[in-house]
């Protein structure tokens, strides 16, 4: 049983690691294309903060913290429990990637970067509602905050658990970016807003009885 508990979840940690890295490169390979695209509404200084170069240097900081961080959290469980927590965080990690990919694609050519200080629309932004956003306003940014929390379950280090809480200053991103949709789409996003829920899915929508497109 120890043999078997270790085994699988090196497995689970590996897999989750070349799938973690994938859709990072992947995201970060959509954020350089959408830097060449023509700019449209902009806010806070996201003509000085949203720039390519910037961009990548931050992300590579933080690559490099996380990968500092990376040590085990001295918690010691039961191997039984040790699986279950493994197999329960693994199921949370591979979800939200697949939410966050969805997302992704379904955005297309809206995709662009943004912080919590600074939003930059493209110039033929449009107001996506379908897909996942036919169910939740950020699903892309809910998968981050999942991907956080299934990823320390999983992995159980120090770096998981600073990133797992770092994400919640997303929710301070998803307010900005609802800002300069509102401003941009007016009473399109307003109606857009009153139907689907920003973070949990109504029940009506996840059983296909009510969505809006």
């Amino acid at each position: 049983m120890p043999n078997l508990t270790t085994s699988l979840e090196i497995d689970l940690r590996w897999l989750a690691a070349i799938a973690g890295l994938g859709t990072l490169a992947y995201a970060i390979y959509n954020m350089v294309l959408a830097q060449a695209r023509p700019s449209g509404y902009q806010s806070g200084s996201a003509r000085k903060v949203l720039r390519t170069r910037y961009l990548l240097v931050a992300t590579l900081i933080f690559i490099f913290v996380e990968f500092i961080l990376w040590k085990p959290i001295p918690i010691r469980l039961p191997l039984g429990v040790q699986l279950i927590v493994s197999i329960l965080g693994a199921l949370i990690y591979f979800a939200s990637l697949v939410l966050y990919l969805w997302g992704l694609r379904t955005l297309g050519e809206n995709f662009n970067a943004s912080s919590g200080f600074a939003v930059r629309l493209n110039q033929a932004h449009r107001l996506v509602t379908k897909g996942p956003y036919a169910y939740i306003r950020h699903p892309m940014y809910l998968a981050v905050i999942l991907v956080g929390w299934g990823g320390l379950l999983l992995f159980r280090t120090w770096a998981m658990l600073v990133f797992a809480l770092i994400m919640f200053g997303l929710i301070v991103r998803a307010r900005r970016e609802e800002d300069a949709l509102a401003r941009v789409f007016g009473r399109q996003w307003d109606a857009y807003k009153r139907h689907v829920p920003g973070w949990i899915p109504h029940l009506d929508n996840l059983l296909g009885k009510k969505r809006y497109y």
